[in-house]
């Protein structure tokens, strides 16, 4: 939970206010994982903070909330290029991805956890998504859209999770699902310095 806790505060997710009046906090809670290895040993311990989206209201708390999500006709498409043009083809995954979206709406959450002499009477307002809000898989999306846009890829228009930068006859695309990034290609150089940056 400390762990959880320190890179909430160091991703400038949250700053403790008092609540503005007319503003409706969200409740939040922990959620408890224990990861296991192969062998049934514990390997680690997790906690997450998760909000109670169910109780966010439209219009007040959230405006939009759709990510796109790559379509299963542009993966299996993406495969078979990889495969008949004998490219090579990476996935990643993006740790703790809700963690990174940025919130333009005003969202303030509170939880029963942190309840001390500092604390009494404040609620957290949140500049960084959580898991849980309504708006946290746009919020990621966004994020990464700009960030990949900002490196020279352009965005498909038939699809928004495909994403493509051309560069002298060679080409590097890259498609996202939810949390998971896929990278192809037959630019070597642009994929190498694309997975750094990513990583």
């Amino acid at each position: 939970m400390l762990e959880e806790m320190r890179a909430l505060e160091k991703n400038r997710t949250w700053e403790l206010v008092d609540l503005p009046q007319g503003k409706q906090p969200v409740g939040c809670k922990w959620v408890f994982t224990i990861k296991h290895t192969p062998e049934g040993k514990v390997e680690r311990y997790k906690a997450h903070l998760v909000a109670k989206g169910y109780t966010q209201t439209y219009g007040i708390d959230y405006d939009e909330t759709f990510a796109p999500v790559a379509k299963m006709n542009l993966v299996r498409t993406l495969i078979s290029c990889v495969v008949n043009l004998d490219w090579d083809i990476y996935q990643m995954d993006v740790k703790n991805a809700f963690l990174h979206g940025d919130l333009h709406e005003e969202v303030y959450a509170y939880t029963t956890s942190f309840e001390t002499s500092q604390t009494n009477g404040k609620v957290f307002q949140l500049c960084r998504s959580l898991y849980g809000l309504k708006q946290s898989p746009r919020a990621w999306f966004d994020r990464f859209r700009q960030s990949i846009l900002k490196r020279g890829y352009v965005q498909s228009n038939a699809d928004h999770a495909l994403f493509f930068k051309h560069d002298i006859g060679k080409v590097a695309i890259l498609i996202v699902y939810v949390d998971d990034i896929v990278i192809t290609g037959d630019d070597i150089t642009e994929i190498v310095d694309l997975k750094k940056y990513l990583a």
